[in-house]
């Protein structure tokens, strides 16, 4: 059940070290130890938002219900793996990730909200596709949104 004071607004480099904390604690909710997280985490997350804001197009958003933040979202052109020799119009990809709701207010559809509002963002920069990379727990949420299911080949060396 969705409550309806749930409110989404773009996030300002003021609430980045927000969006930071939600993005640690999403790889501690995903299992990954705390040892294995670079001690720096803040530091290093907070450049890279500066950087993608600066050079991406990023924009953040910060799920709120009353006065408590539960949520926020991260989003951004793709910058690539390799250079991009297709035409723009025909392959100009979003990045959507840090997808984060407090654990108190999760299966009340706020992801959802989340998601949505990133994909419309990158829908207005003239992306052609969202990528993003989900959790189990996430998975069925942006397959309902109508995210395709897809495998990343992977090797571990």
């Amino acid at each position: 059940m969705q409550d309806s004071s749930l409110t989404i607004r773009p996030a300002t480099p003021a609430d980045d070290e927000q969006i930071a904390l939600h993005f640690y604690q999403m790889w501690l909710d995903n299992q990954v130890p705390a040892e294995q997280i670079r001690p720096d985490w803040q530091a290093v997350t907070l450049a890279f938002l500066a950087t993608a804001r600066d050079q991406l197009g990023y924009q953040g958003y910060i799920a709120s219900l009353d006065e408590d933040i539960v949520g926020s979202v991260g989003c951004q052109v793709f910058s690539g793996l390799y250079p991009f020799l297709i035409s723009q119009d025909q392959r100009h990809y979003g990045y959507i990730w840090g997808v984060y709701v407090e654990a108190a207010y999760r299966r009340q559809g706020f992801g959802r909200q989340l998601t949505e509002v990133a994909v419309e963002y990158l829908r207005l920069q003239h992306c052609t596709h969202a990528i993003l990379h989900a959790s189990p727990w996430g998975k069925p949420v942006y397959e309902q949104i109508g995210f395709t299911p897809s495998n990343e080949m992977r090797l571990e060396l």
